[in-house]
């Protein structure tokens, strides 16, 4: 028996693996966040397969679940959003599973920030623009971000930066990042991504905020920043150069 971590991808149940839909098809258990997960990628399930929204479940209740499918001999599908390598809690769970023996694997997913990359129809690595992406969230209601991590530290770099689980705390988003990149940096913000009910805000760091407030993003949200949103003069990258391809 293998509890498998899944990610389902930001939204649309077509943007799943493969892989992703094999082991749903053969898994007798699912586990899923029922607020971020359609109900489409729950179709891959087997007819009369336990699905378990996680939702209101604590880590505990959650764990118990994995073992007790486990104690049966059956296999589970573990539903992350996005790509589980990123703010999934995927670790505190596999920590405990590794704890009482039981085994899982990992088959990854779309993550948010390149579905919202792919509807801004933009690169995030432009060369001569910026080459860094830093993916990262705010403290707020959440676990304290560790020493190091706040945004003014992170944003003295300059580097294209991506928040996860920020978007209702915009305002102060703006504030600090207003002093590394100046008012007039492109920002974006693509509200659940990839879903038929996505919303795109684009602007700068100084009507952002605005904008987003009165289109009502509370959730399910990533915010981009940087110059590479409206880069258009920059060099071709050296991948295709006619030097490269003769050497």
């Amino acid at each position: 028996m293998t509890v498998h971590f899944i990610g389902a991808g930001p939204g649309a149940a077509d943007l799943i693996t493969l892989r992703a839909a094999r082991l749903l098809g053969s898994s007798p258990v699912c586990l899923y966040a029922g607020a971020l997960v359609p109900d489409e990628v729950l179709e891959h399930c087997p007819a009369g397969a336990r699905l378990v929204d996680t939702a209101n479940l604590t880590l505990d209740e959650i764990v118990a679940e994995l073992v007790a499918a486990h104690e049966a001999g059956l296999d589970v599908a573990r539903l992350h959003s996005g790509d589980p390598s990123v703010f999934s809690a995927m670790a505190e769970q596999m920590r405990r599973l590794d704890a009482v023996g039981v085994p899982y694997d990992v088959t990854p997913g779309v993550p948010a920030f390149a579905a919202a990359a792919a509807s801004l129809k933009r690169e995030l690595t432009v060369p001569g623009v910026g080459q860094t992406v830093v993916l990262t969230r705010t403290s707020a209601r959440a676990t304290p971000m560790p020493p190091g991590e706040d945004l003014a530290t992170l944003g003295a770099s300059g580097a294209t930066m991506v928040l996860h689980l920020a978007v209702q705390r915009i305002e102060e988003v703006v504030a600090e990042l207003v002093p590394h990149y100046g008012v007039e940096c492109p920002v974006a913000v693509v509200a659940r991504a990839s879903r038929e009910d996505e919303v795109v805000v684009r602007g700068t760091l100084a009507d952002i905020a605005e904008q987003v407030i009165a289109a009502g993003i509370k959730r399910t949200a990533v915010i981009v920043v940087g110059r590479v949103l409206n880069a258009s003069q920059f060099v071709d990258s050296h991948l295709y150069s006619a030097e490269r391809c003769r050497s």
